[in-house]
């Protein structure tokens, strides 16, 4: 069975080292430590943990923060996150009306004497309190939520918190995607009227209608809001959109969804930081999406690594394999060994294991020339193991018998058919290796090979040679009969 194709593209992660410093600047996390680190037996608090509003204009100059409202917002919002991330402790009050106590978190700790992991722990914890915020209701006036009776008339909201976080979630999901896509060519910025359309144009709308225009806008200028809130934990660069283009408070005009304005920029311009891509992935995985990173596989087994690079970009294969032969410790030789093992199989997913061995080989230098020379005699390596040697312009290489030649052609165009790459190339290849040989479709279809029919039929549909084409097309009919199919 071919290898399970992952649902994302691998990512490849700066390191924790770097990770964690990124996260130690990012601004609200920083205003948080320097608030913990404030913070002492005077401090007074309220029930909820928050700090009491006497105490702000104290908090926000210790901040370098205006003695404004402003300044007040940043210093309790900061404050929050200390909280939220064990950076600091909050004792509640014995009585309904009195002051709680507050003293430095274990977790203030570990910013300094711990790992970089520890690091990233309480960042990510950071980013869950802002996620939450950012998803929160927008209250106009809480007052018309009380009742008579003071309680609060949640309904009365129309907010589903489950439906907006996994909206907001859903974006970060596109973003990480465009930040990935192209082999991580679309790094650059995305326009916010783009990633808004992605959550709610259908795709197989044409133009959109009025009213789906209006929900782009909407969710828009809600975006707007909480990736102003979810830029200073660092996981995101931002810049807004321009307050001048607002038609009304809360709308945005048509033109930034139609794309009719030239500078599309200043309709918002948002892109993932490096930090971004560590923390959606790990939202990500903890709800259970497949979302591979460059560098999972390093230890595991060779048959995992093969499995694992099945289906992913080229380059990225490559990062991975060179990962996985550092960390193998024994040498190249029995690294060598060990990937030619897993590269043996019958099943439909054994051609591209062999196609990514070859490649892993070619990383692992000259020094695995022992292993590969074991295998000369092998049906299922003998092939590739020659190819290898060849390369390299080794000597003493034993002519590979003719069965051996028509089974490595279609393991070979098997693999490339299952990897899914470039019609051009694959027609290419398809050419060539039926080219070396005359008299190549007389002889292929007697192949013993598990996709001998599949491999032909493919020939038969993509060869530019009209009678080639013709000739493949019998050949395959003849390997069916052969197999009983």
């Amino acid at each position: 069975m071919s290898a399970e194709r992952p649902s994302l593209p691998p990512v490849r992660l700066n390191s924790e080292a770097e990770l964690a410093r990124d996260a130690l600047a990012a601004p609200l996390f920083v205003r948080a430590v320097r608030l913990a680190r404030w913070a002492g037996p005077d401090t007074r608090v309220g029930a909820g943990g928050e700090l009491v509003e006497a105490q702000l204009p104290a908090a926000a100059e210790h901040l370098g923060l205006p003695a404004d409202d402003d300044g007040a917002a940043y210093a309790s919002e900061a404050w929050r996150l200390a909280v939220d991330t064990g950076l600091l402790d909050v004792t509640d009050p014995e009585e309904e009306d009195a002051e709680g106590t507050v003293s430095a978190g274990e977790n203030l700790g570990l910013l300094t004497g711990g790992s970089p992991q520890d690091v990233l722990s309480i960042w990510l914890d950071g980013l869950d309190a802002v996620h939450a915020d950012a998803t929160a209701p927008v209250l106009d006036d809480f007052t018309d939520l009380v009742g008579e009776d003071g309680s609060i008339d949640f309904d009365a909201l129309d907010w589903d918190p489950e439906a907006e976080a996994e909206f907001l979630d859903g974006v970060l999901g596109n973003l990480y995607l465009l930040t990935l896509a192209d082999n991580g060519a679309g790094e650059g910025p995305v326009p916010l009227p783009a990633l808004a359309a992605s959550m709610i144009v259908p795709d197989d709308m044409g133009e959109p209608t009025d009213d789906i225009l209006e929900q782009v806008s909407e969710a828009m200028m809600r975006l707007d809001d909480q990736f102003r809130l979810l830029e200073p934990i660092g996981i995101i660069e931002y810049r807004p959109v321009d307050e001048a283009l607002m038609v009304e408070e809360g709308e945005a005009p048509v033109d930034a969804v139609e794309g009719d304005e030239d500078d599309v920029t200043r309709y918002g311009m948002v892109k993932l930081t490096p930090l971004g891509l560590y923390g959606v992935r790990a939202r990500m995985l903890e709800a259970g999406v497949d979302a591979p990173a460059v560098g999972d596989l390093a230890g595991k087994g060779a048959d995992a690594l093969l499995d694992g690079i099945a289906h992913y970009p080229e380059s990225a294969a490559r990062a991975e394999v060179k990962l996985w032969l550092a960390g193998y410790a024994d040498g190249a030789v029995p690294a060598a060994a060990e990937l030619l093992a897993a590269a043996r199989g019958t099943d439909e997913g054994g051609p591209l294991r062999r196609l990514h061995c070859q490649q892993a080989l070619a990383l692992a230098g000259p020094e695995a020339e022992p292993a590969v020379r074991a295998v000369l005699g092998d049906r299922e390596l003998g092939g590739l193991a020659r190819v290898w040697l060849a390369e390299r312009g080794a000597a003493d290489v034993p002519a590979p018998p003719e069965d051996m030649i028509f089974w490595l052609a279609i393991d070979t165009i098997a693999a490339h058919l299952d990897a899914d790459g470039e019609l051009d190339e694959l027609q290419g290849l398809i050419e060539g290796l039926s080219a070396q040989h005359s008299g190549f479709f007389d002889e292929v279809w007697r192949v013993d090979h598990p996709a001998t029919a599949d491999v032909l039929e493919a020939m038969g549909r993509l060869h530019s040679d009209k009678k080639a084409a013709k000739d493949a097309r019998k050949a395959a009919f003849k390997a069916r009969s052969r197999a009983g199919g």
